[in-house]
Parts: structure tokens; sequence; C-alpha cells
């Protein structure tokens, strides 16, 4: 008996290397009103972005016209980045070492983040999917989106029966956990949809919510980004004030914290990439270039990463970093000059200098 599409289609994603895919209905986003109260309360901070295309958030018709299904698509996290379907793959940082302890003048990179972008992998494979679907339908239309469109894609994950969002606000699914990055193809073909996955399995277990070292959770299900560490590193481009700069503690770029410590994903966690903030903070734009260009973390460019690597010497450097850091005080950003500055003076306060 012939195969349904929908049977076939799923079978197609799996074998480009998505560990999930579910179809949902493309109707309005079910929990919009939690997203509008969220920018209403100004959680966003300084992502502008998440205020534009609102109705699109709300109405998937505006990415795709006719659009009638989305299947979404999760790919773990070491695929997407090369780690688990290419051995070979070097992680961004020559030199980088796999510990979970900090390390002094060392700090973390997201996991995420270590090794190649995980937008290029999925965008990739989603082409090729609607590549498949449109040999199977001739004539039907896809668009492909993996964070280039304003999707709510977590929500759509959870109705397409993906899993549930947790109390830290990421989808977990009982079998992967949350370290999975999801994508998805919006078409015009009505698919038969999945069942949602309507239980919520965090139960009473508060753990991200009580790890979380900077408080970004003022309630369950509900991140504050202006304290999330993982926006402090990445999303703001400019210095940092002096009450958010000790907040980034000994991380160079995002954050897992709240990840790491969910009892679903204590068979996927792995330890914590560890970088010798020195030598980022002393890389000029070349060697940068070099280094990062095919990672998520070259989206931060150079002064990001080198203002970070301050902040993070600021934290859990010693007397060896002092050098390094009067040479950044001479640096053309602002944000960099003003964290080294910041750097050296907790290095003094900690030695008595």
């Amino acid at each position: 008996m012939m195969m349904d599409l929908e049977t076939r289609l799923k079978a197609q994603a799996q074998r480009l290397g998505f560990s999930l895919v579910g179809i949902a209905a493309a109707t309005e986003a079910d929990h919009f009103d939690r997203f509008l109260a969220w920018l209403e309360q100004e959680h966003h901070g300084q992502m502008g972005y998440m205020a534009k295309h609102v109705e699109a958030r709300r109405r998937p018709e505006k990415l795709l016209e006719a659009v009638r299904s989305v299947v979404v698509v999760g790919m773990d996290d070491v695929v997407a980045r090369g780690n688990g379907s290419n051995p070979s793959a070097t992680p961004p940082f020559e030199g980088g070492e796999s510990r979970t302890k900090t390390k002094p003048n060392h700090g973390k990179i997201a996991r995420y983040a270590a090794g190649r972008d995980y937008h290029e992998t999925i965008w990739r494979k989603l082409d090729e999917l609607q590549a498949w679907l449109q040999t199977e339908v001739p004539g039907c239309r896809t668009r492909g989106v993996c964070d280039t469109a304003p999707l709510l894609e977590r929500d759509f994950a959870r109705r397409a029966g993906l899993g549930w969002v947790g109390k830290n606000t990421m989808l977990i699914n009982k079998h992967r956990g949350s370290y999975v990055m999801l994508g998805a193809m919006l078409t015009d073909l009505e698919l038969k949809p999945d069942q949602p996955h309507e239980a919520q399995h965090c139960g009473t277990c508060t753990r991200c919510l009580a790890a979380c070292p900077t408080d970004a959770f003022p309630e369950p299900g509900v991140l504050d980004a202006r304290k999330c560490i993982s926006y402090l590193t990445i999303e703001i481009k400019g210095p940092l004030t002096q009450t958010d700069r000790p907040l980034v503690g000994d991380w160079l770029y995002g954050c897992d914290i709240c990840q790491d410590v969910c009892p679903w994903n204590r068979k996927t966690v792995e330890e914590t990439e560890l970088v010798d903030a020195r030598h980022l903070l002393a890389m000029d734009d070349v060697e940068f270039r070099n280094r990062f260009k095919h990672t998520t973390m070259y989206r931060s460019r150079r002064r990001g990463l080198a203002r970070n690597a301050a902040l993070v010497l600021g934290s859990t450097g010693d007397e060896s970093a002092i050098d390094v850091l009067q040479r950044a005080l001479n640096e053309e950003d602002l944000g960099v000059r003003e964290a080294a500055a910041w750097a050296i003076e907790q290095i003094q306060k900690r030695n008595h200098v």
C-alpha cells in the first residue's frame, strides 16, 4: 500500500537529519496573546525586531500566501553544528578546552555555538525538503524558515506535537530534551495535522528558575530578556551598564544554565567549551574573521566578543590578564574600552593592588 504524503514527508525529513518532525495547521498562533503581553512588559529589551511584523507572528499567511500547513522540524544541536554528522568538524576556536568547571581567564561558549553555524545546516536541509515536496506535488508553494521570519516556532512546534514549552521557555521533547534547533517549512498544501502536545511535563520542578544566576525569570514560562546572559552577551551591541557587567560572569557567548540543569536533558548534556579570553581579546579583525566566519559567534563581530572577553576577565581573570586589558584601553570601540577598564579595576580589587 502506498504511504500517504504526510508519512513520506516525515520519512524524508528524518533521512535529511531531522530528529523531530510534525505538522500543524497554519492558523493563528495559539499563544499570540502571551507574546503581546511579553512585548508590552518590555521584556524584549533592545531587540526591536521582535516588535516588528507583529501580525506576521499572529498569522502565518503573512509569510506565505494561501499557506495551509506548517511542517515543523527539529535537529539535534550536535548534528546541526556539525559535531554529530561530521566527526572531523573543528570547534570555532582552536585551543578551546572542554571543561565544566570555571578556570581563571577562561570563558564559556553556549553549546549551540560551539561548532558551525546551525542556521546554515538547517537552511540547507530545508531547501532539500522543499525540493522533495515540490517534486512529489508539482506546483505546490513552500517557504523554509529558521530564525529568518517572524514565526512563533515553539508555538507551532507544540501544536505539531513535538513537545511542550517548559518553565525556562524552551521547547522540551520527552526523548530529545531541549537541545534541539527548530526550523519550519510553510506550504499551501493542506496536510493532515498531528495531535498537539497538550501535557506539560515540568511538574513541580523549578530547577531552571532557581539556577538562573541573574533571576531572568519573573515567573515560570516568562523570560525577561534584559536580565538574560545570552541577551547581554549577544543582543546588546554597545557598552554594558555598570549593573549588567558583573552579570556576564564567565560566559563569553550565550548561556546554557537553565538547560543544563533540566532533568529532561540529563542524557544530552555535554561539557561546556572553555576559551582563553586573553587570546580572544588580543585577536585582530583578520584572525577573528578566519576563526569565526562560519559560526554563530560571527554575528557579534570582533568588537562584541572582545567586549565580552574583557568582562569575563573582570569576573574570572588574574594579574596575567592585565597587560592585554591595558592594550584594550586603546581600542576604537567604546564598549571594549569601558569593559577593559572595568575588568582591570575588578582584578586589582581582588588582588588588593
